[in-house]
Protein backbone atom coordinates (compact mmCIF):
# COMPACT_ATOMS: atom_id res chain seq x y z
CA UNK A 1 0.00 0.00 0.00
CA UNK A 2 1.31 3.39 -0.91
CA UNK A 3 1.66 5.90 1.81
CA UNK A 4 -0.07 9.37 1.01
CA UNK A 5 1.39 12.31 0.82
CA UNK A 6 -0.03 15.33 2.12
CA UNK A 7 -2.49 15.62 -0.44
CA UNK A 8 -4.16 12.41 0.28
CA UNK A 9 -2.55 10.95 -2.98
CA UNK A 10 -0.24 7.93 -2.54
CA UNK A 11 3.73 8.82 -2.55
CA UNK A 12 4.69 10.23 -6.23
CA UNK A 13 7.32 7.41 -6.48
CA UNK A 14 4.81 4.77 -5.66
CA UNK A 15 1.96 5.90 -7.53
CA UNK A 16 3.73 6.40 -10.62
CA UNK A 17 5.81 3.57 -10.69
CA UNK A 18 2.80 1.50 -9.91
CA UNK A 19 0.81 3.12 -12.89
CA UNK A 20 3.74 2.34 -14.90
CA UNK A 21 4.31 -1.38 -13.95
CA UNK A 22 0.57 -1.78 -14.51
CA UNK A 23 0.69 -0.74 -18.28
CA UNK A 24 3.96 -2.54 -18.81
CA UNK A 25 1.42 -5.84 -17.58
CA UNK A 26 -0.98 -5.52 -20.37
CA UNK A 27 2.71 -5.90 -22.57
CA UNK A 28 4.92 -9.03 -20.75
CA UNK A 29 6.06 -10.31 -24.36
CA UNK A 30 7.55 -6.95 -25.58
CA UNK A 31 8.94 -6.37 -22.07
CA UNK A 32 10.40 -9.38 -21.27
CA UNK A 33 11.96 -9.14 -24.52
CA UNK A 34 13.59 -5.71 -24.56
CA UNK A 35 14.57 -6.80 -20.43
CA UNK A 36 16.38 -9.62 -21.82
CA UNK A 37 17.99 -8.02 -24.25
CA UNK A 38 19.49 -5.75 -22.77
CA UNK A 39 20.64 -7.96 -19.42
CA UNK A 40 22.40 -9.99 -22.14
CA UNK A 41 24.45 -6.95 -23.37
CA UNK A 42 25.21 -6.44 -20.35
CA UNK A 43 27.02 -9.56 -19.38
CA UNK A 44 28.77 -8.94 -22.48
CA UNK A 45 30.05 -5.89 -21.30
CA UNK A 46 30.61 -7.97 -17.58
CA UNK A 47 32.98 -10.11 -18.81
CA UNK A 48 35.12 -7.68 -21.44
CA UNK A 49 37.73 -6.99 -18.47
CA UNK A 50 38.25 -11.00 -17.99
CA UNK A 51 39.48 -10.84 -21.48
CA UNK A 52 41.07 -8.03 -21.37
CA UNK A 53 43.20 -9.28 -17.85
CA UNK A 54 44.18 -12.25 -19.52
CA UNK A 55 44.84 -10.68 -22.96
CA UNK A 56 47.72 -8.11 -20.79
CA UNK A 57 49.27 -11.82 -18.83
CA UNK A 58 49.10 -13.86 -22.37
CA UNK A 59 51.08 -10.20 -24.02
CA UNK A 60 53.64 -10.57 -20.79
CA UNK A 61 54.44 -14.46 -21.63
CA UNK A 62 56.59 -15.56 -24.02
CA UNK A 63 56.23 -18.47 -27.14
CA UNK A 64 53.84 -19.53 -29.35
CA UNK A 65 51.31 -20.57 -26.68
CA UNK A 66 51.36 -17.02 -25.16
CA UNK A 67 50.18 -16.05 -28.72
CA UNK A 68 47.71 -18.27 -29.14
CA UNK A 69 46.29 -17.02 -25.78
CA UNK A 70 46.78 -13.60 -26.53
CA UNK A 71 44.60 -14.08 -30.06
CA UNK A 72 41.89 -16.12 -28.17
CA UNK A 73 41.69 -13.39 -25.71
CA UNK A 74 41.09 -10.78 -28.54
CA UNK A 75 38.63 -13.63 -30.03
CA UNK A 76 36.90 -13.44 -27.22
CA UNK A 77 36.65 -9.73 -26.82
CA UNK A 78 35.42 -9.15 -30.30
CA UNK A 79 32.81 -11.63 -29.82
CA UNK A 80 31.30 -10.33 -26.87
CA UNK A 81 31.41 -6.61 -28.65
CA UNK A 82 29.34 -7.95 -31.28
CA UNK A 83 27.07 -9.79 -28.89
CA UNK A 84 26.86 -6.53 -27.31
CA UNK A 85 25.96 -4.57 -30.40
CA UNK A 86 23.39 -6.81 -31.54
CA UNK A 87 21.25 -7.28 -28.31
CA UNK A 88 21.79 -3.79 -27.84
CA UNK A 89 20.09 -3.41 -31.32
CA UNK A 90 17.31 -5.45 -30.86
CA UNK A 91 16.87 -4.10 -27.00
CA UNK A 92 16.21 -0.65 -28.33
CA UNK A 93 14.05 -1.79 -31.52
CA UNK A 94 11.44 -3.61 -29.01
CA UNK A 95 11.58 -0.69 -26.53
CA UNK A 96 10.40 1.74 -29.30
CA UNK A 97 7.33 -0.01 -30.41
CA UNK A 98 6.93 -1.05 -27.20
CA UNK A 99 7.11 2.64 -25.71
CA UNK A 100 4.92 4.88 -28.02
CA UNK A 101 1.84 1.73 -27.62
CA UNK A 102 2.25 2.63 -24.11
CA UNK A 103 2.16 5.95 -24.67
CA UNK A 104 -0.90 5.78 -27.16
CA UNK A 105 -2.43 4.14 -24.62
CA UNK A 106 -1.99 6.62 -22.06
CA UNK A 107 -2.83 9.93 -23.90
CA UNK A 108 -6.06 7.77 -25.47
CA UNK A 109 -6.67 6.87 -21.70
CA UNK A 110 -6.22 10.07 -20.33
CA UNK A 111 -8.17 11.94 -22.87
CA UNK A 112 -11.04 9.29 -22.32
CA UNK A 113 -11.14 10.07 -18.79
CA UNK A 114 -11.40 13.83 -19.11
CA UNK A 115 -14.52 13.38 -21.87
CA UNK A 116 -15.97 12.17 -18.77
CA UNK A 117 -15.09 14.42 -15.82
CA UNK A 118 -18.01 16.03 -14.50
CA UNK A 119 -19.14 19.93 -15.39
CA UNK A 120 -17.90 20.66 -12.43
CA UNK A 121 -14.09 19.44 -13.24
CA UNK A 122 -14.02 21.08 -16.44
CA UNK A 123 -15.11 24.40 -15.29
CA UNK A 124 -12.53 24.50 -12.48
CA UNK A 125 -9.91 23.42 -14.89
CA UNK A 126 -7.69 25.21 -17.55
CA UNK A 127 -7.63 23.87 -20.49
CA UNK A 128 -4.13 24.64 -21.79
CA UNK A 129 -2.80 23.22 -18.31
CA UNK A 130 -4.90 20.18 -18.91
CA UNK A 131 -3.26 19.52 -22.03
CA UNK A 132 0.06 20.35 -20.68
CA UNK A 133 -0.19 17.75 -18.31
CA UNK A 134 -1.24 15.29 -20.76
CA UNK A 135 2.00 15.63 -22.66
CA UNK A 136 4.57 15.97 -20.45
CA UNK A 137 2.94 13.04 -18.65
CA UNK A 138 3.50 10.83 -21.93
CA UNK A 139 7.24 11.80 -22.46
CA UNK A 140 7.89 11.55 -19.16
CA UNK A 141 6.86 7.59 -19.41
CA UNK A 142 9.12 7.22 -22.00
CA UNK A 143 12.28 8.62 -20.55
CA UNK A 144 10.72 6.59 -17.26
CA UNK A 145 10.42 3.47 -19.61
CA UNK A 146 14.17 3.88 -21.48
CA UNK A 147 15.41 4.64 -17.41
CA UNK A 148 14.62 1.11 -16.06
CA UNK A 149 14.65 -0.87 -18.58
CA UNK A 150 17.94 0.49 -20.63
CA UNK A 151 19.67 2.18 -18.09
CA UNK A 152 18.66 0.84 -14.53
CA UNK A 153 18.73 -2.79 -15.41
CA UNK A 154 21.86 -2.96 -16.68
CA UNK A 155 23.54 -0.84 -14.50
CA UNK A 156 22.09 -3.07 -11.54
CA UNK A 157 23.73 -6.33 -13.70
CA UNK A 158 26.80 -4.42 -14.10
CA UNK A 159 27.28 -3.54 -10.29
CA UNK A 160 26.68 -6.79 -8.90
CA UNK A 161 28.08 -9.22 -11.25
CA UNK A 162 31.35 -6.80 -11.42
CA UNK A 163 31.24 -7.15 -7.50
CA UNK A 164 31.21 -11.25 -7.50
CA UNK A 165 33.76 -11.54 -10.34
CA UNK A 166 36.29 -9.54 -7.94
CA UNK A 167 35.55 -10.99 -4.78
CA UNK A 168 36.04 -14.53 -6.14
CA UNK A 169 39.57 -13.49 -7.20
CA UNK A 170 39.59 -11.01 -3.97
CA UNK A 171 36.89 -10.86 -1.29
CA UNK A 172 38.77 -7.22 -0.16
CA UNK A 173 38.14 -6.20 -4.00
CA UNK A 174 34.16 -6.89 -4.01
CA UNK A 175 34.37 -5.68 -0.13
CA UNK A 176 34.87 -2.26 -1.22
CA UNK A 177 33.28 -1.90 -4.69
CA UNK A 178 30.10 -3.25 -3.48
CA UNK A 179 30.41 -0.66 -0.26
CA UNK A 180 31.39 2.31 -2.23
CA UNK A 181 28.57 1.59 -5.08
CA UNK A 182 25.98 1.21 -2.26
CA UNK A 183 27.32 4.41 -0.79
CA UNK A 184 26.91 6.10 -3.90
CA UNK A 185 23.22 4.94 -4.73
CA UNK A 186 22.43 6.00 -1.40
CA UNK A 187 23.86 9.22 -1.88
CA UNK A 188 22.06 9.65 -5.20
CA UNK A 189 19.08 8.41 -4.14
CA UNK A 190 18.54 10.45 -0.98
CA UNK A 191 19.58 13.81 -2.89
CA UNK A 192 16.98 13.47 -5.90
CA UNK A 193 14.01 12.28 -3.34
CA UNK A 194 14.09 14.60 -0.57
CA UNK A 195 16.64 17.58 -1.92
CA UNK A 196 15.71 17.95 -5.91
CA UNK A 197 12.38 16.06 -6.27
CA UNK A 198 10.38 19.02 -4.09
CA UNK A 199 11.60 21.54 -5.81
CA UNK A 200 11.15 19.98 -9.15
CA UNK A 201 7.58 19.16 -8.02
CA UNK A 202 6.84 23.05 -7.28
CA UNK A 203 8.82 23.57 -10.71
CA UNK A 204 6.37 21.55 -13.10
CA UNK A 205 3.36 22.89 -10.73
CA UNK A 206 4.55 26.51 -12.59
CA UNK A 207 4.79 24.83 -15.56
CA UNK A 208 1.67 23.58 -15.25
CA UNK A 209 0.28 26.97 -14.38
CA UNK A 210 2.49 28.75 -17.19
CA UNK A 211 0.10 26.67 -19.76
CA UNK A 212 -2.91 27.48 -18.33
CA UNK A 213 -2.34 31.43 -18.43
CA UNK A 214 -0.95 31.33 -22.10
CA UNK A 215 -3.75 29.49 -23.13
CA UNK A 216 -6.38 31.44 -21.18
CA UNK A 217 -4.75 34.28 -22.81
CA UNK A 218 -4.43 33.50 -26.77
CA UNK A 219 -7.88 31.46 -26.29
CA UNK A 220 -9.50 34.90 -24.99
CA UNK A 221 -7.57 37.29 -27.52
CA UNK A 222 -10.59 38.84 -28.99
CA UNK A 223 -11.22 40.13 -25.53
CA UNK A 224 -7.87 41.25 -25.53
CA UNK A 225 -8.04 43.06 -28.80
CA UNK A 226 -11.21 44.91 -27.84
CA UNK A 227 -10.09 46.27 -24.62
CA UNK A 228 -6.12 47.30 -26.35
CA UNK A 229 -5.32 44.67 -23.55
CA UNK A 230 -1.99 43.04 -24.98
CA UNK A 231 0.49 45.41 -22.86
CA UNK A 232 -1.56 44.09 -20.20
CA UNK A 233 -1.89 40.28 -21.06
CA UNK A 234 2.20 41.10 -21.99
CA UNK A 235 2.84 41.87 -17.86
CA UNK A 236 0.54 39.54 -16.46
CA UNK A 237 2.62 36.39 -18.66
CA UNK A 238 5.97 37.77 -17.59
CA UNK A 239 4.43 37.38 -14.33
CA UNK A 240 4.13 34.16 -14.06
CA UNK A 241 7.43 33.41 -16.39
CA UNK A 242 9.46 34.82 -13.70
CA UNK A 243 8.02 32.93 -10.99
CA UNK A 244 8.31 29.30 -13.61
CA UNK A 245 11.81 30.71 -13.63
CA UNK A 246 12.83 31.08 -10.06
CA UNK A 247 11.13 27.75 -9.46
CA UNK A 248 13.30 26.20 -12.22
CA UNK A 249 16.10 28.14 -11.40
CA UNK A 250 16.15 26.34 -8.20
CA UNK A 251 15.65 22.34 -9.34
CA UNK A 252 18.65 22.78 -12.05
CA UNK A 253 21.05 24.20 -8.83
CA UNK A 254 19.51 21.50 -6.94
CA UNK A 255 20.54 19.01 -10.02
CA UNK A 256 24.27 20.38 -10.27
CA UNK A 257 24.92 20.45 -6.56
CA UNK A 258 23.72 16.53 -6.51
CA UNK A 259 25.41 15.94 -9.50
CA UNK A 260 28.80 17.54 -7.65
CA UNK A 261 28.23 15.51 -4.51
CA UNK A 262 28.21 12.24 -6.57
CA UNK A 263 31.17 12.91 -8.00
CA UNK A 264 33.07 13.58 -5.04
CA UNK A 265 31.81 9.68 -4.11
CA UNK A 266 33.10 8.35 -6.95
CA UNK A 267 36.58 9.73 -6.56
CA UNK A 268 36.52 8.41 -3.34
CA UNK A 269 35.40 4.35 -4.40
CA UNK A 270 38.02 5.13 -7.25
CA UNK A 271 41.63 6.12 -4.91
CA UNK A 272 39.52 2.85 -3.27
CA UNK A 273 39.63 0.77 -5.78
CA UNK A 274 43.31 1.69 -7.15
CA UNK A 275 45.02 1.77 -4.09
CA UNK A 276 44.17 -1.69 -3.41
CA UNK A 277 44.98 -3.18 -6.38
CA UNK A 278 48.96 -1.57 -6.48
CA UNK A 279 48.57 -3.30 -2.81
CA UNK A 280 47.68 -6.33 -4.14
CA UNK A 281 50.55 -5.95 -7.13
CA UNK A 282 53.09 -4.83 -4.48
CA UNK A 283 52.54 -7.83 -2.32
CA UNK A 284 52.51 -10.29 -5.35
CA UNK A 285 48.93 -11.19 -5.10
CA UNK A 286 48.36 -9.82 -8.44
CA UNK A 287 49.97 -10.53 -11.84
CA UNK A 288 49.80 -7.22 -14.39
CA UNK A 289 46.89 -9.06 -16.08
CA UNK A 290 44.94 -8.82 -12.89
CA UNK A 291 45.66 -5.31 -12.57
CA UNK A 292 44.48 -4.79 -16.12
CA UNK A 293 41.23 -6.74 -15.11
CA UNK A 294 40.94 -4.74 -12.11
CA UNK A 295 41.32 -1.47 -13.82
CA UNK A 296 39.17 -2.26 -16.99
CA UNK A 297 36.59 -3.42 -13.93
CA UNK A 298 36.66 -0.59 -12.54
CA UNK A 299 35.99 1.53 -15.89
CA UNK A 300 32.92 -0.46 -16.71
CA UNK A 301 32.13 0.24 -12.85
CA UNK A 302 32.62 3.03 -13.27
CA UNK A 303 30.85 4.46 -15.94
CA UNK A 304 27.62 2.43 -15.45
CA UNK A 305 28.02 4.32 -11.59
CA UNK A 306 28.37 7.85 -13.00
CA UNK A 307 25.26 6.99 -15.29
CA UNK A 308 23.22 5.68 -12.51
CA UNK A 309 23.61 9.12 -11.18
CA UNK A 310 21.87 10.65 -14.24
CA UNK A 311 19.59 7.31 -14.31
CA UNK A 312 18.33 8.42 -11.17
CA UNK A 313 17.62 11.84 -11.87
CA UNK A 314 15.67 11.14 -14.73
CA UNK A 315 13.96 8.70 -12.70
CA UNK A 316 12.88 11.54 -10.46
CA UNK A 317 12.53 14.10 -12.72
CA UNK A 318 9.76 11.47 -14.79
CA UNK A 319 8.62 10.72 -12.09
CA UNK A 320 7.52 14.13 -11.08
CA UNK A 321 6.61 14.75 -14.95
CA UNK A 322 4.06 12.17 -14.28
CA UNK A 323 2.63 12.79 -11.06
CA UNK A 324 0.04 15.14 -12.47
CA UNK A 325 -0.95 12.98 -14.78
CA UNK A 326 -0.89 9.67 -12.56
CA UNK A 327 -3.11 11.69 -10.29
CA UNK A 328 -6.26 12.86 -13.17
CA UNK A 329 -6.18 8.90 -13.63
CA UNK A 330 -6.86 8.39 -10.29
CA UNK A 331 -8.95 11.01 -9.64
CA UNK A 332 -13.04 10.14 -9.67
CA UNK A 333 -15.55 10.91 -12.52
CA UNK A 334 -18.01 12.95 -10.32
CA UNK A 335 -20.95 11.76 -11.97
CA UNK A 336 -20.33 8.04 -12.87
CA UNK A 337 -22.33 5.42 -14.52
CA UNK A 338 -23.56 2.86 -11.98
CA UNK A 339 -22.65 -1.02 -11.98
CA UNK A 340 -25.06 -2.60 -14.67
CA UNK A 341 -26.46 0.53 -15.77
CA UNK A 342 -28.55 -0.37 -19.00
CA UNK A 343 -29.42 1.77 -22.53
CA UNK A 344 -32.19 4.12 -22.48
CA UNK A 345 -35.10 4.16 -24.36
CA UNK A 346 -37.28 6.67 -24.63
CA UNK A 347 -40.82 6.41 -26.59
CA UNK A 348 -42.55 9.07 -25.17
CA UNK A 349 -40.74 11.73 -23.42
CA UNK A 350 -42.22 12.18 -20.02
CA UNK A 351 -40.12 14.54 -17.74
CA UNK A 352 -40.56 14.07 -13.79
CA UNK A 353 -38.85 15.34 -11.00
CA UNK A 354 -40.15 13.41 -8.06
CA UNK A 355 -39.19 14.83 -4.35
CA UNK A 356 -35.63 16.13 -5.45
CA UNK A 357 -33.17 17.61 -3.43
CA UNK A 358 -30.28 18.96 -5.07
CA UNK A 359 -27.34 21.20 -3.50
CA UNK A 360 -24.11 22.56 -5.60
CA UNK A 361 -21.04 21.02 -3.60
CA UNK A 362 -19.94 23.33 -1.09
CA UNK A 363 -23.19 24.74 -0.36
CA UNK A 364 -24.72 24.51 2.76
CA UNK A 365 -28.24 25.20 1.74
CA UNK A 366 -29.96 23.09 -1.11
CA UNK A 367 -31.21 24.60 -4.79
CA UNK A 368 -34.02 22.40 -4.63
CA UNK A 369 -35.66 20.56 -1.79
CA UNK A 370 -38.35 17.63 -2.01
CA UNK A 371 -38.69 19.12 -5.63
CA UNK A 372 -41.59 17.58 -8.05
CA UNK A 373 -42.48 18.36 -11.35
CA UNK A 374 -43.96 16.47 -14.48
CA UNK A 375 -43.32 17.58 -17.57
CA UNK A 376 -45.64 15.59 -19.92
CA UNK A 377 -44.65 13.89 -23.36
CA UNK A 378 -44.75 15.95 -26.04
CA UNK A 379 -45.10 19.22 -23.68
CA UNK A 380 -43.63 22.94 -25.04
CA UNK A 381 -42.64 24.37 -21.38
CA UNK A 382 -41.09 27.73 -20.99
CA UNK A 383 -38.83 28.12 -18.05
CA UNK A 384 -38.39 31.78 -16.38
CA UNK A 385 -37.22 33.42 -13.29
CA UNK A 386 -34.26 35.71 -12.15
CA UNK A 387 -30.51 34.62 -12.80
CA UNK A 388 -30.01 31.60 -10.07
CA UNK A 389 -33.50 30.92 -9.81
CA UNK A 390 -32.99 27.55 -10.73
CA UNK A 391 -33.74 27.50 -14.54
CA UNK A 392 -30.30 26.13 -15.90
CA UNK A 393 -29.76 23.94 -13.25
CA UNK A 394 -32.75 22.30 -14.06
CA UNK A 395 -32.21 21.22 -17.35
CA UNK A 396 -28.44 20.07 -16.16
CA UNK A 397 -30.15 17.78 -13.94
CA UNK A 398 -32.11 16.34 -16.40
CA UNK A 399 -29.13 16.15 -18.62
CA UNK A 400 -27.31 14.48 -15.56
CA UNK A 401 -24.31 16.87 -15.72
CA UNK A 402 -25.08 16.75 -11.86
CA UNK A 403 -26.25 13.76 -9.41
CA UNK A 404 -29.08 14.56 -7.30
CA UNK A 405 -28.63 14.89 -3.55
CA UNK A 406 -31.77 12.65 -3.02
CA UNK A 407 -35.18 11.86 -4.67
CA UNK A 408 -34.94 10.91 -7.99
CA UNK A 409 -35.43 12.28 -11.97
CA UNK A 410 -37.14 9.34 -14.47
CA UNK A 411 -37.73 9.76 -18.40
CA UNK A 412 -40.57 7.78 -19.60
CA UNK A 413 -40.80 6.31 -15.66
CA UNK A 414 -36.77 5.50 -16.39
CA UNK A 415 -34.22 6.61 -13.35
CA UNK A 416 -31.69 8.45 -15.20
CA UNK A 417 -29.03 7.40 -12.62
CA UNK A 418 -29.60 3.72 -13.71
CA UNK A 419 -28.89 4.42 -17.22
CA UNK A 420 -25.91 5.16 -19.26
CA UNK A 421 -25.53 8.71 -19.69
CA UNK A 422 -24.68 8.06 -23.48
CA UNK A 423 -27.69 6.46 -23.62
CA UNK A 424 -29.51 8.94 -21.84
CA UNK A 425 -27.81 12.44 -23.96
CA UNK A 426 -28.66 10.63 -26.86
CA UNK A 427 -32.34 11.48 -26.41
CA UNK A 428 -31.88 14.84 -25.44
CA UNK A 429 -30.43 17.62 -28.51
CA UNK A 430 -29.43 20.97 -26.63
CA UNK A 431 -29.13 24.36 -28.48
CA UNK A 432 -27.58 26.81 -25.94
CA UNK A 433 -27.00 30.58 -25.51
CA UNK A 434 -23.45 30.47 -26.92
CA UNK A 435 -23.27 27.25 -29.17
CA UNK A 436 -20.06 25.48 -29.22
CA UNK A 437 -18.56 24.45 -32.48
CA UNK A 438 -15.57 22.33 -33.55
CA UNK A 439 -12.71 23.72 -35.56
CA UNK A 440 -13.85 21.09 -37.93
CA UNK A 441 -16.00 21.74 -41.17
CA UNK A 442 -19.62 22.87 -41.16
CA UNK A 443 -20.96 19.53 -42.48
CA UNK A 444 -19.35 17.86 -39.37
CA UNK A 445 -20.37 20.02 -36.90
CA UNK A 446 -23.89 19.57 -38.28
CA UNK A 447 -23.14 16.02 -37.99
CA UNK A 448 -22.00 16.18 -34.86
CA UNK A 449 -25.26 14.07 -33.28
CA UNK A 450 -25.33 11.66 -36.18
CA UNK A 451 -22.00 11.14 -37.54
CA UNK A 452 -23.30 8.71 -40.46
CA UNK A 453 -25.30 11.38 -41.78
CA UNK A 454 -25.26 11.57 -45.78
CA UNK A 455 -24.40 15.14 -47.09
CA UNK A 456 -28.20 15.13 -48.47
CA UNK A 457 -29.33 14.28 -44.56
CA UNK A 458 -27.31 17.64 -43.53
CA UNK A 459 -28.41 19.60 -46.20
CA UNK A 460 -31.91 18.84 -45.08
CA UNK A 461 -31.03 19.30 -41.39
CA UNK A 462 -29.27 23.28 -42.63
CA UNK A 463 -32.14 24.19 -44.72
CA UNK A 464 -34.86 23.36 -41.25
CA UNK A 465 -32.42 25.51 -39.67
CA UNK A 466 -32.75 28.49 -42.23
CA UNK A 467 -28.98 27.97 -42.36
CA UNK A 468 -28.57 26.25 -46.17
CA UNK A 469 -28.24 29.28 -47.66
CA UNK A 470 -25.08 31.44 -45.66
CA UNK A 471 -23.42 27.99 -45.73
CA UNK A 472 -23.95 28.04 -49.56
CA UNK A 473 -22.51 31.50 -50.40
CA UNK A 474 -19.49 30.76 -48.37
CA UNK A 475 -16.72 29.76 -50.11
CA UNK A 476 -16.22 26.20 -49.68
CA UNK A 477 -19.78 25.50 -48.65
CA UNK A 478 -20.39 22.57 -46.26
CA UNK A 479 -16.53 21.75 -46.03
CA UNK A 480 -15.51 25.28 -44.95
CA UNK A 481 -13.43 25.06 -41.23
CA UNK A 482 -15.44 27.33 -39.08
CA UNK A 483 -12.31 28.27 -36.86
CA UNK A 484 -12.02 27.41 -32.86
CA UNK A 485 -15.18 27.36 -31.37
CA UNK A 486 -16.65 28.83 -34.14
CA UNK A 487 -14.54 32.17 -34.26
CA UNK A 488 -15.35 32.99 -38.07
CA UNK A 489 -19.16 32.75 -37.84
CA UNK A 490 -21.68 35.19 -36.56
CA UNK A 491 -23.59 34.91 -33.43
CA UNK A 492 -26.65 34.18 -35.36
CA UNK A 493 -24.84 31.91 -38.06
CA UNK A 494 -23.46 30.16 -35.16
CA UNK A 495 -26.80 29.84 -33.73
CA UNK A 496 -28.51 28.26 -36.43
CA UNK A 497 -25.86 25.76 -37.25
CA UNK A 498 -26.64 24.48 -34.13
CA UNK A 499 -30.00 24.29 -34.21
CA UNK A 500 -29.37 22.34 -37.70
CA UNK A 501 -27.49 19.79 -35.55
CA UNK A 502 -30.33 19.28 -33.30
CA UNK A 503 -32.99 18.50 -36.13
CA UNK A 504 -30.21 16.06 -37.85
CA UNK A 505 -30.12 14.49 -33.73
CA UNK A 506 -33.90 13.91 -34.17
CA UNK A 507 -34.25 13.22 -30.37
CA UNK A 508 -37.30 13.35 -28.34
CA UNK A 509 -36.60 15.68 -26.31
CA UNK A 510 -34.94 19.62 -27.28
CA UNK A 511 -33.81 22.10 -24.54
CA UNK A 512 -33.32 25.82 -26.14
CA UNK A 513 -31.19 27.43 -23.75
CA UNK A 514 -31.52 31.03 -23.67
CA UNK A 515 -31.25 30.36 -27.85
CA UNK A 516 -31.91 33.87 -29.29
CA UNK A 517 -31.13 36.26 -26.38
CA UNK A 518 -28.01 37.87 -27.74
CA UNK A 519 -28.76 37.95 -30.99
CA UNK A 520 -30.29 40.91 -33.86
CA UNK A 521 -34.12 40.85 -34.80
CA UNK A 522 -33.19 39.31 -37.74
CA UNK A 523 -31.46 36.34 -36.72
CA UNK A 524 -33.71 36.05 -34.11
CA UNK A 525 -36.60 35.80 -35.99
CA UNK A 526 -34.97 33.21 -38.43
CA UNK A 527 -34.06 31.28 -35.64
CA UNK A 528 -37.44 31.55 -33.86
CA UNK A 529 -38.63 29.74 -37.21
CA UNK A 530 -36.45 27.39 -37.37
CA UNK A 531 -36.60 26.66 -33.63
CA UNK A 532 -40.67 26.41 -34.38
CA UNK A 533 -40.39 23.63 -36.61
CA UNK A 534 -37.61 21.83 -34.56
CA UNK A 535 -40.22 21.57 -31.37
CA UNK A 536 -42.77 19.82 -33.24
CA UNK A 537 -43.37 16.57 -32.13
CA UNK A 538 -40.92 17.07 -29.19
CA UNK A 539 -40.89 17.10 -25.51
CA UNK A 540 -39.50 21.06 -25.33
CA UNK A 541 -37.76 22.92 -22.67
CA UNK A 542 -37.02 26.28 -23.07
CA UNK A 543 -35.30 28.13 -20.80
CA UNK A 544 -35.51 32.13 -21.71
CA UNK A 545 -34.68 35.53 -20.79
CA UNK A 546 -36.76 37.25 -23.18
CA UNK A 547 -40.30 36.41 -22.37
CA UNK A 548 -41.81 36.75 -25.81
CA UNK A 549 -39.88 33.55 -26.93
CA UNK A 550 -42.17 31.64 -24.65
CA UNK A 551 -45.32 33.04 -24.83
CA UNK A 552 -46.69 30.15 -27.54
CA UNK A 553 -45.92 27.70 -24.65
CA UNK A 554 -48.17 25.23 -23.31
CA UNK A 555 -46.87 26.19 -19.94
CA UNK A 556 -44.59 28.40 -18.46
CA UNK A 557 -43.18 28.02 -15.01
CA UNK A 558 -41.43 30.51 -12.57
CA UNK A 559 -38.42 29.88 -11.07
CA UNK A 560 -37.71 31.31 -7.33
CA UNK A 561 -34.29 29.96 -5.73
CA UNK A 562 -35.47 26.97 -6.89
CA UNK A 563 -38.81 26.76 -6.11
CA UNK A 564 -41.55 27.05 -8.62
CA UNK A 565 -44.02 30.03 -7.39
CA UNK A 566 -46.15 30.30 -10.89
CA UNK A 567 -46.88 27.71 -14.22
CA UNK A 568 -49.61 28.35 -16.43
CA UNK A 569 -50.04 29.53 -20.46
CA UNK A 570 -48.94 33.04 -20.87
CA UNK A 571 -52.20 34.70 -20.64
CA UNK A 572 -53.32 33.06 -17.89
CA UNK A 573 -49.88 34.21 -15.79
CA UNK A 574 -50.78 37.57 -17.23
CA UNK A 575 -53.87 37.92 -15.82
CA UNK A 576 -53.06 37.23 -12.23
CA UNK A 577 -52.81 40.37 -9.90
CA UNK A 578 -49.27 40.88 -8.30
CA UNK A 579 -48.31 37.88 -10.21
CA UNK A 580 -44.29 37.32 -10.40
CA UNK A 581 -44.57 36.40 -14.14
CA UNK A 582 -46.62 39.48 -14.64
CA UNK A 583 -44.43 41.59 -12.45
CA UNK A 584 -41.24 39.92 -15.33
CA UNK A 585 -43.03 40.83 -18.27
CA UNK A 586 -44.34 44.41 -17.50
CA UNK A 587 -41.02 44.99 -16.60
CA UNK A 588 -39.64 44.05 -19.76
CA UNK A 589 -42.26 45.74 -21.75
CA UNK A 590 -41.33 49.21 -20.20
CA UNK A 591 -37.13 48.18 -20.83
CA UNK A 592 -38.50 47.64 -24.40
CA UNK A 593 -40.36 50.92 -24.76
CA UNK A 594 -37.52 53.09 -23.34
CA UNK A 595 -34.98 51.77 -25.01
CA UNK A 596 -37.60 52.47 -28.46
CA UNK A 597 -38.14 56.36 -27.29
CA UNK A 598 -34.25 56.40 -26.99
Amino acid sequence: MSRPDRTGRPEPFRAVLGFTFRHWARRPGPVGFVGGSMMAATVADLFMPVYAGRLVDAVAGEGASALDAALWALAAMLALGAAGVVFRHLGFIGITGMTLRTMGDTASEAFARLQRFSTDWHANNFAGSTVRKITRGMWALDLLTDTILIALLPSVVVLVGSTVLLAWHWPAMGLVVLAGALIYVGVTVALSLNYVAPAARLANSWDTRLGGSLADAISCNPVVKAYGAELREDSRAAEVLAKWALRTRRTWVRGTTSGTAQQLVLLALRAAVIGLVIWLWANGQATPGDVAFVLTSYAVVHGYLRDVGQHVHNLQRSVNDMEELVAMHDQPYGVADVRGATAMAVTAGEIAFEDVTFHYGGHVQPLYRDFSLTIAAGEKVGLVGRSGSGKTTFVKLIQRLYDVTSGRIAVDGQDIAAVTQVSLRAQIAIVQQEPVLFHRSLAENIAYGRPGASLAQIEQAARLANAHEFIMRLPKGYATLVGERGVKLSGGERQRVAIARAFLADAPILILDEATSSLDSESEALIQEAMERLMLGRTTIVVAHRLSTVRAMDRIIVFDRGVVVEEGPHEALLQRENGAYRGLFEKQVSELAKGLAV
